[in-house]
């Protein structure tokens, strides 16, 4: 260790006590952090590019300060897309440090990086009240039946007005009007129940038909359109 001559030329102070760091809370313990084994939990972090022309989701499960989950969602770029899958290789078995300073390919999947390390580092985890956290494949709880992401689109014009594309439920098929011409409800198709469907045998058409469900006021529409085509 190299000192200047002015430390050198200074007489020593005792420190005072050392209580360590404050503890934090990990998967319902109270654990001071010191080291990065020291952490664990499962998080969030969402991030963008510097053009933020994109955004991602990414989730990890961490246990004893390894990745032992990852799920990573994109929306607004194609290119990130494959960014996404090359980070789901390489994220699982990396140390929290090791992943934070690894090239995710996507700016934005390395902000998202750099956001749920901060979470965790902080115990500001999903899991810091839950005794022994979570199980190894929690984050595809968040997709629901089908493991298809939730992604919401709406368009909407100054000309022409709103249309609904994508919602919680799924695609939307058509919107309902009312006399006014203001929105009451949409019919929709939920893909990820559907792919299901058809990747166990069902006939597509059918599959098609059993998964279009209705929201809102749909059935007492005075007027019916296709957001895609009318």
């Amino acid at each position: 260790m190299n000192y200047s001559k002015e430390v050198e030329n200074m007489c020593p102070v005792t420190k005072g006590p050392m209580h360590g760091p404050a503890p934090i809370p990990e998967e319902g313990r109270w654990v001071k952090s010191y080291e990065i084994k020291d952490i664990s939990g499962l998080s969030h972090g969402v991030g963008w590019c510097a053009p933020q022309q994109g955004c991602c989701k990414l989730t990890l499960n961490v246990k004893d300060g390894i990745i032992e989950e990852a799920l990573i969602e994109t929306v607004g770029c194609s290119g990130m897309t494959h960014s996404a899958a090359m980070a789901a290789e390489i994220l699982q078995g990396k140390t929290l440090l090791e992943a934070l300073n690894t090239d995710l390919v996507c700016d934005a999947i390395n902000v998202a990086m750099r956001e749920i390390f901060k979470q965790l580092a902080y115990g500001r985890s999903q899991t810091a009240f839950s005794e022994g956290g979570l199980p190894i494949g929690a984050s595809l709880e968040d997709l629901g039946k089908g493991l298809y992401s939730q992604v919401g689109t709406a368009f909407g014009t100054k000309a022409k007005g709103v249309r609904y594309l994508s919602t919680t439920e799924g695609y939307i098929l058509s919107l309902a009007l009312d006399d006014n011409n203001e929105v009451i409800g949409y019919k929709f198709v939920h893909v990820g129940k559907m792919m299901q469907d058809i990747r166990h045998g069902v006939d597509p058409k059918k599959a098609y038909e059993q998964n279009i469900g209705t929201y809102g006021r749909y059935k007492g529409a005075t007027k019916y359109i296709d957001p895609r085509e009318e």
